[in-house]
């Protein structure tokens, strides 16, 4: 198929799809970073592309999370575009701890209800990881579209169970995108979070 049109890299084939959608996953980290409303029309393209790869793979939660992370690139544009800084760009705060305790049972709970799915219609060879990284990803991108600094933590656990699927699933490259993104992400992290620190003091201080 022309999905799996590629190269030979270290002796592992790539196809041009993976390649292509992962190179972009990076820059929408990149971007990110920096605040950029190019963040979502980048992601909207890698999505299109690795939605195929992982149809290719048999991992039907890593596949349907392209479909919702289109969904919610397309949400985060517009959240982005109506919510911007003078200064900083997007307006970015930490999350309350009532935040992050629903961010957290909402990963938990979800991860199992979508398992269960994806073992039910055999849609997936990994459900369990699989699904991990799916509510992980629509978290993940739920928080940065709100400009919540914690979606980069949240990035960091999609990570970790990333790497080992990728690998396992012949996904070389991918796998390897994947300790590349929990670095930016480790990067991106410490930005944010000085930028909503800078942020909470300004908006604190007498005029």
């Amino acid at each position: 198929m022309w999905y799996d049109v590629g190269l030979t890299l270290f002796g592992q084939k790539i196809a041009y799809t993976e390649l292509v959608g992962q190179v972009l996953a990076l820059a929408v980290v990149f971007l990110a970073q920096r605040r950029s409303l190019l963040t979502w029309p980048v992601q909207l393209v890698s999505v299109a592309l690795l939605f195929t790869v992982y149809m290719s793979a048999h991992l039907g939660g890593l596949a349907t999370r392209q479909v919702a992370v289109g969904a919610i690139a397309v949400y985060g544009w517009y959240a982005w575009v109506r919510r911007r800084d003078p200064v900083f760009g997007v307006v970015v705060r930490k999350g309350s701890w009532r935040e992050r305790a629903a961010v957290a049972a909402a990963f938990v709970v979800g991860t199992v209800a979508f398992a269960l799915v994806l073992d039910a219609l055999d849609a997936s060879w990994a459900p369990w990881p699989d699904a991990a990284i799916f509510i992980g990803t629509i978290l993940a991108f739920a928080l940065q579209g709100l400009g919540l600094v914690e979606f980069w933590l949240v990035w960091l656990v999609v990570d970790a169970v990333g790497v080992p699927l990728q690998i396992q699933s012949g996904l070389y490259f991918s796998a390897f995108v994947y300790v590349i993104f929990a670095g930016l992400v480790i990067h991106g992290f410490i930005d944010w979070n000085r930028t909503a620190r800078r942020l909470t003091q300004a908006a604190k201080s007498p005029l």
